[in-house]
């Protein structure tokens, strides 16, 4: 009779953190039952990864403009003969820097799209990096093949069930921590798959208990008297662990509206905005949060990627859409301040577009691609890669961009260099015979740099 009253007692005790988690969404379920006992990891660095769904028109974002190679003549009189970007005049692609073919030995000189000038302050300032021709290995167009490959980090391999990001941080030594994976968003990233303590959020005002004003208060402190029960009984100090981490977790996060920093200002009346502000709120309240993922779609632009224009003879959708996500980026960094010393964003599509445009002034599913790396320990003001050329022989398939940098080989260096990992780590994290590069391409680098900056301007490039 007493073995039945305890095994009730404890199924009722298990019931009441699956309550809590039912009455605050599935998100608490995982922070409930965080390894208790370990040491904290609220300062630790983070890692954003912003996925680009629908495969974003790299080489139009990252614009070959010049240099002793014929590529700005292929690019603009066979390739894109309406949807290439200027070389001069008002509109022009915005100087960046080259990168040398070495088969041929010649430079393609390179610019940004003019709607990336919100962030070439930063790069100027080296806070943001390129990579050029690079991506997924994988000889597949599909959209849901590729970003399932990129996310999973197994390449053509569609049986893996946990998400590269994931098994970073189940390698990782770092600790307990209210928050350490967000998935900034209504469904959980594919990357993160796998990692227990994840979850899915569209803002911290969601994580609650669904209920208001003087009952909120009552309930939670209900379930702490419930769960203080079991605080002296070694038998069931997990139990009561698992509701406080839960209960503290409701009352760090709060209910309130989130207010970014001074003169910080996020592009309105989006869904990446709120998803960036999301993210920035996490950071900023030390939770331990790890690694978070944001994403951004409209991508797959294969009509009308340029229309409709504007008299001044820039805008567009592909214009209006990258610019968003500039602007974005922009107040996130801001917004961060300080936090940006242990901040890696990441950013990255499942694949390019083809290079010659399509009859409808659109284009469509390609290879070769480009990947965005900011933060405080990113060497950026640079183009990282190895070109390959836009000539007909030197294409993949005859029609794409070359991959001459396997996209994981950029993830292993931040995680190696930036996060904390270990090179030992990375058969695990990129499995079925991933092999590292033998040598790191120098984006990223160990010591954070401390500095200040105002959200007006952006300073000079300030070394540690």
């Amino acid at each position: 009779m007493a073995l039945t009253r305890k095994l009730t007692r404890r199924s009722f005790m298990v019931g009441c953190s699956a309550a809590i988690a039912a009455l605050a969404g599935s998100r608490i379920t995982h922070l409930a039952f965080a390894s208790p006992n370990a040491p904290d990891a609220t300062n630790g660095e983070i890692v954003v990864v912003v996925f680009l769904r629908g495969g974003i028109d790299g080489i139009n974002v990252v614009v070959p403009i010049g240099g002793s190679s014929n590529d700005r003549y292929y690019y603009e009189a066979d390739l894109r003969k309406n949807l290439r970007i200027p070389s001069s005049g008002q509109y022009k692609a915005l100087p960046i820097g080259s990168l040398t073919n070495p088969s041929t030995g010649q430079t393609t000189e390179f610019g940004f799209n003019p709607a990336l000038a919100p962030l070439q302050g930063l790069y100027q300032s080296g806070y943001l990096g390129v990579v050029h021709a690079t991506g997924l290995t994988s000889n597949n167009r599909s959209h849901f093949d590729s970003m399932q490959f990129m996310e999973t980090g197994t390449p053509d391999v569609k049986t893996t069930g946990s998400g590269w990001l994931a098994r970073h941080l189940n390698t990782l030594n770092m600790g307990v921590a209210q928050f350490p994976a967000l998935s900034a968003g209504s469904g959980l990233a594919m990357s993160l798959a796998g990692r227990q303590d994840a979850i899915a959020l569209t803002s911290p005002g969601s994580l609650n208990l669904y209920t208001w004003g003087e009952y909120a208060n009552l309930q939670k402190q209900a379930l702490r008297n419930m769960y203080g029960l079991d605080a002296g009984d070694p038998a069931r100090i997990w139990i009561h662990e698992a509701g406080e981490n839960a209960l503290n977790a409701l009352d760090i996060v709060g209910t309130g509206d989130y207010a970014p920093a001074p003169g910080v200002s996020y592009p309105p009346h989006n869904s990446f905005s709120e998803s960036l502000k999301t993210v920035a709120q996490m950071i900023k309240m030390d939770v331990g949060l790890r690694a978070a993922t944001v994403d951004l779609g409209g991508w797959d632009t294969h009509e009308n990627q340029q229309y409709p224009w504007d008299k001044n003879g820039v805008g567009g959708y592909f214009y209006d859409l990258l610019n968003l996500m500039a602007r974005g980026l922009l107040a996130f960094f801001q917004d961060l301040g300080a936090y940006t010393r242990r901040t890696t964003i990441v950013v990255m599509s499942e694949f390019g577009r083809t290079l010659r445009e399509n009859a409808n002034n659109g284009t469509d599913h390609g290879h070769g691609n480009i990947m965005l790396v900011m933060g405080g320990g990113i060497n950026g003001g640079k183009i990282y890669g190895t070109w390959p050329g836009l000539a007909g022989d030197q294409l993949f398939d005859g029609r794409d961009l070359r991959i001459t940098t396997d996209y994981r080989h950029v993830l292993s260096e931040l995680l190696v260099t930036r996060l904390g990992n270990k090179v030992e780590n990375l058969s695990t994290i990129f499995p079925n015979g991933y092999t590292p590069p033998a040598q790191w391409m120098g984006i990223a680098r160990e010591p954070a740099r401390s500095y200040t900056f105002s959200v007006t301007y952006l300073p000079a490039v300030m070394r540690p």
